[in-house]
């Protein structure tokens, strides 16, 4: 993985606005009622996700944007530092120091695994990995649009839970229409003859070759062996043979017998509805996931506040990425002089590291969703969502220079706008600063550990 750059456009200081959003309050102190009720306050806060600071539904959105952007990135990062520690746990590395650096408590920990693996595995670890994949949160994006409507006076006559989005990239969904690629379902299939890919368990019906993990026979060189029920040792790893039982599939492959999992299946122009989804460009509305952007249809018959809303719900489905767990498999073989207990404790060492690992991985593809918009190199937005929430806020500056902000803002309603925008502002520049610091980190004990630690 290489390293990435999160450098944020400078938006228009905040303080070139301030003129046009503050003196609200000083308009209307004399409307305070004689219980002196303040109209202007409590104001809401950005960093705690309030809605309604604004009391315009735009405007509001795109905040709730910035606090999920925000909340989404402090939670991958402490995530990653607690299965880090987890790790250098498992590893018999001391406790780290409070303040001590990410970058070097991760090379600590680099140079400790490929110390354990030098000292007990013959040729390295045997690493297979799928990606995680991530994509917008559909039922945010229609939640947002709803509630977005409904605030701006509009009749909301749609139930938002029946309403589908408009994916403009790869749909993980339901498709109401044409759903194209080259495996373009994804059926359920809980054990059953599968004509195209199989992602999950296959049921052999005779030795055949296993691209995963072998549960049986192996009739060549097995990576790891355990004993079953009977007492006999049985293949239960990688077989650089055909194998005789069931193969744990590390990606989805074809399959020559029963599927437990999913099958992917060319449906042509086939409609993807049920328990069928689609893996491909949907040419209609999809439910469920989207690798690009999202863009919910209105929930009313008749809404003017229809385009901006779903600025603001696209840019909140973004911001809510959601990123499945990667497959990984570590195989590895002992040295021949490795003795028992040596072996039993680089067993739970690695145990820990693919549990652990599993996890990391999947926050640093979120992590690259949302600053970059791609995942391991795969575009899952063609703008990232922090670039995409930055550039709406710009446009809303520029409304506000151009007048056309205050119109739609509560005159009371100014001042708590003015300091939402400011703190939106600092905060974005503040997470493409973290991001810089953090990602280097985390892209290198991940890009270690698909590689299976090898320089």
């Amino acid at each position: 993985m290489r390293k990435a750059t999160f450098g944020l456009a400078a938006l228009v200081a905040p303080v070139m606005i301030g003129a046009l959003l503050a003196g609200g309050c000083e308009k209307v102190k004399d409307a305070a009622d004689s219980t002196g009720e303040d109209l202007c306050g409590p104001c809401g806060v950005v960093a705690e996700g309030d809605i309604g600071i604004s009391g315009n539904a735009k405007l509001d959105g795109f905040f709730k944007a910035v606090a999920d952007l925000n909340s989404a990135a402090l939670k991958v990062q402490a995530n990653f530092a607690a299965d880090l520690a987890a790790l250098e746990l498992a590893f018999g590395l001391p406790k780290a120091e409070a303040g001590a650096k990410l970058s070097a408590r991760v090379d600590d920990l680099i140079a400790q695994i490929e110390a354990e693996i030098d000292a007990n595995v013959d040729g390295g670890l045997m690493i297979k990995y799928a990606p995680p994949k991530c994509s917008a949160n559909l039922s945010v994006a229609v939640d947002a649009q709803a509630k977005c409507e409904a605030k701006a006076g509009c009749d909301v006559e749609v139930d938002p839970g029946s309403v589908k989005v408009k994916c403009e990239g790869k749909c993980s969904g339901e498709c109401s229409g044409e759903c194209s690629g080259e495996f373009s379902c994804k059926v359920q299939a809980p054990s059953i003859e599968c004509e195209g890919q199989c992602e999950g368990t296959c049921e052999l019906e005779a030795a055949a070759e296993c691209k995963g993990t072998c549960h049986g026979e192996c009739d060549g060189t097995c990576s790891a062996e355990v004993e079953n029920a009977d007492g006999e040792m049985e293949c239960s790893g990688e077989c650089d043979g055909k194998c005789s039982g069931t193969c744990e599939l590390s990606a989805a492959a074809k399959c020559e017998g029963k599927c437990s999992g999913s099958c992917l299946v060319d449906q042509g122009s086939a409609q993807c509805k049920g328990n069928v989804e689609c893996q491909g460009e949907c040419k209609a509305e999809c439910s469920g996931g989207c690798e690009g952007e999202a863009t919910p249809p209105s929930a009313s018959a008749k809404c003017s506040a229809k385009a901006d809303c779903q600025a603001q719900a696209s840019a909140q489905a973004s911001a809510n990425v959601e990123c499945k767990p990667p497959s990984l498999d570590i195989g590895f073989d002992f040295k021949a002089d490795v003795e028992a207990s040596a072996q039993a404790q680089f067993k739970a060492e690695i145990e820990a590291l693919k549990v652990h690992g599993i996890a990391m991985l999947q926050g640093v593809a979120q992590y690259q969703a949302l600053f970059t918009g791609k995942v391991d190199g795969k575009v899952v937005f063609e703008t990232a969502p922090i670039k995409g929430v930055q550039v709406a806020l710009q446009g809303v500056i520029d409304d506000g220079i151009d007048g056309k902000l205050t119109a739609d803002i509560p005159v009371f309603r100014l001042n708590c706008a003015f300091d939402a925008l400011s703190a939106s502002v600092k905060m974005l520049k503040k997470l493409g600063g973290d991001a810089e610091a953090n990602f280097e980190a985390q892209a290198k004990f991940a890009g270690k550990l698909t590689s299976g630690f090898s320089s």
